[in-house]
């Protein structure tokens, strides 16, 4: 017997891998080995005659040889191309009317007549009770959207748990006994795998729903967005001007220690407005620039009637530093209990810092201003004197 199925065992590998086409990713040798091994697990745990072994196993596999023309009527297919090969193989007929018989016992929508038709439906189906039923379930769900039909992965669970629930069972003694249980433990797994889904989605959904229920959620976001970015670019303008401020203070310093004390020759009386169009300039951008960061001090109090017009900023400490706690705890809470009052609050402090902002930014272009234009004006006015400076000293030593 060994001989026979080592020699169908190769001629199915040939044949799949010759002519079965590539989409068929789960309908494969595979597969054909996988239901071959089940059927032998039940065969090994029951009695059966060396005959029906015979038999059941050239069915396990021949029973998927039809695919190769296609997955229409494949059992039919698979049927004929087994009484061919087992006819060139010398088999008597009542061993290949048995194969034929079984292999078409293997469809699905069938139900097995005798204890053989049981194997062999129960060992196609064996992947249902096997840990690597999800590996087969994937590969099965791609075939067929190769062949055409496409699932949703909530699509093929449903699907998985109607085929576990309403087509299938176990027939044979052996598959009841020891695969049940374990096919009750993959579709335990595919439901707690669609409630986890199902939980999923619907907290995702609650999510979007109290999004969408709070509209303060993006006002929020807006107000704090703008105050953030209000506060970068006040930290951009302060860092310029102390760029601006220290350069200018190295200037003025390098012109005292360096220039000035030498004017007093006067062979260097030339330098002298050039020095002092370069330290004027100097000086004019660091005033510019402590302007630009010097804080404005307010009164660091209100009055009532500030706080019920709203006229007052409760948000800056500039206006209640010099307030009692309790006061200003009273005008704060007063301003919490209304909404409306609390969003005016919040933009009059954006417009606020907007205007300081706005000084800022104007004084630091003035001083970038000077500042280009006394390096400019002082490297013409030091040129210059150079030149005048040259062209006297050239003229005197004409005789």
């Amino acid at each position: 017997m060994s001989d026979i199925l080592k020699i169908t065992d190769d001629f199915v590998l040939n044949l799949l891998k010759n002519h079965l086409d590539e989409k068929y990713v789960y309908h494969n040798y595979t597969h054909t080995r996988r239901v071959v091994k089940s059927t032998q697990e039940i065969i090994d745990n029951s009695e059966i005659n060396v005959k029906e072994q015979k038999g059941l196993l050239l069915a396990a596999w021949l029973h998927d040889t039809g695919y190769i023309k296609g997955a229409e009527g494949h059992e039919e297919e698979s049927a004929r191309i087994a009484e061919e090969f087992l006819k060139e193989q010398n088999e008597d007929q009542n061993s290949i009317d048995l194969v034929k018989r079984l292999i078409l016992a293997t469809k699905f929508s069938g139900v097995p007549e005798c204890p053989l038709e049981e194997i062999i439906r129960d060992a196609d189906a064996s992947h249902f009770a096997k840990d690597y039923y999800n590996e087969t379930s994937e590969l099965l769900k791609r075939e067929l959207k190769l062949r055409g039909r496409d699932y949703t992965g909530k699509q093929w669970r449903k699907e998985n748990i109607k085929v576990f629930t309403e087509k299938h069972r176990y027939y044979s003694a052996y598959a009841i006994k020891n695969w049940n249980t374990a096919k009750n433990n993959n579709l335990l797994d595919l439901i707690k795998a669609k409630k986890k889904k199902k939980n999923k989605i619907e907290k995702e959904q609650v999510k979007v729903d109290l999004k969408n229920q709070s509209p303060e959620r993006a006002i929020q976001t807006l107000f704090r967005t703008t105050l953030r970015n209000h506060i970068k670019l006040s930290d951009i303008a302060d860092t310029k001007a102390n760029i601006l401020l220290s350069v200018n203070a190295i200037i003025i310093s390098l012109a005292l220690a360096n220039i000035i004390p030498k004017l007093d020759q006067i062979s260097n009386r030339h330098l002298l407005w050039p020095t002092l169009v370069l330290i004027l300039f100097s000086v004019a951008s660091i005033v510019l620039s402590i302007m630009s960061t010097r804080p404005n001090v307010t009164s660091g109090e209100f009055t009532d009637e500030q706080v019920q017009k709203r006229e007052v900023n409760l948000l800056f400490f500039g206006n209640f530093h010099k307030v009692p706690f309790k006061r200003y705890e009273k005008a704060i809470m007063g301003l919490l209990d209304n909404k409306e009052e609390v969003y005016q609050s919040l933009l009059k402090d954006l417009w606020l810092l907007g205007l300081v902002l706005n000084r800022k930014y104007t004084l630091l272009r003035w001083t970038y201003t000077i500042f280009m234009v006394g390096i400019i004006t002082s490297v013409i006015a030091f040129i210059l004197a150079f030149y005048t400076t040259d062209f006297e000293q050239f003229t005197n030593a004409i005789p």
